[in-house]
């Protein structure tokens, strides 16, 4: 689910997955391993910004190991 958070949209761990290409695992799995991938944890879910990982993507960091 989507949020909007001081005019920022803010998305859940699925929407990120889908949003990236990939499974919901996998972001857990690069949390876990400490791929430097945006977010930000609230109450017992990652949340992620939107413009943060559009901003990661465009910088290349989302391809380095």
């Amino acid at each position: 689910m989507s949020e909007i958070i001081k005019g920022e949209k803010w998305i859940g761990t699925k929407e990120a997955a889908e949003y990236l290409g990939v499974q919901p695992a996998t972001i857990r799995d690069w949390i876990r391993k400490g791929k430097d991938i945006p977010r930000k944890k609230i109450g017992k879910a990652w949340k992620f910004k939107l413009s943060e990982l559009e901003e990661w993507i465009a910088s290349g960091k989302s391809t380095m190991e």
